[in-house]
């Protein structure tokens, strides 16, 4: 079954999900990729991404050149913007890696963030039972390193935070939608 993948435009099959890590790696086999990629990756617009930048929401890219780091936290704003104000994103961001425009004090790359993300939303059905999304985040985490003590647990609240974030903005399109057919009525 073809799903578009969390925070982007791309459209995959949904068992491909596993698999979400190779098919990002691919995209930067150069070296990195510029803003008009960032954009058809996202579909955001050019000046969103150069105004997060500016904000401090990301590090600035390296020669006109976003990183597969870059790209993940960006796609994790995008994808978590529709439901959550963007002081809110960043705290959630901050409380796992520390500065948002400084790499270096990070618990957890974003590209690794994101793809455990992408992984467990192709998993679990839905965020309705905590014991499943307990389980699942849990078993997802099972190889992360900690940098520091404690550094787990912040993953897995963030993870679960995700996780319900995008299955409450899933909920809203599919209520949209309905509402839409009827107001065609």
């Amino acid at each position: 079954m073809q799903w578009k993948i969390p925070g982007t435009v791309l459209m995959c099959p949904r068992e491909d999900a596993t698999k979400i890590d190779q098919r990002f790696e691919a995209m930067f086999l150069g070296g990195g990729i510029v803003l008009s990629q960032v954009v058809g990756v996202t579909g955001l617009e050019s000046y969103t991404v150069q105004n997060w930048v500016k904000r401090g929401f990301l590090s600035p890219p390296e020669r006109k050149r976003y990183t597969q780091r870059q790209l993940c936290r960006i796609i994790n704003i995008n994808m978590l913007k529709s439901v959550l104000p963007m002081e809110r994103i960043c705290g959630l961001l901050t409380y796992i890696n520390g500065h948002l425009d400084d790499e270096s004090d990070d618990m957890i790359d974003d590209s690794q963030l994101y793809f455990m993300f992408v992984r467990l939303a192709s998993r679990t059905g839905s965020a309705n039972d905590p014991m499943e999304l307990e389980l699942a985040i849990e078993k997802e985490l099972a190889d992360y390193s900690e940098p520091i003590p404690g550094a787990k647990e912040r993953v897995a609240k963030v993870l679960k935070i995700m996780l319900i974030a995008w299955a409450s903005a899933q909920l809203r399109e599919k209520a949209e939608a309905l509402l839409g057919e009827i107001s065609t009525l």
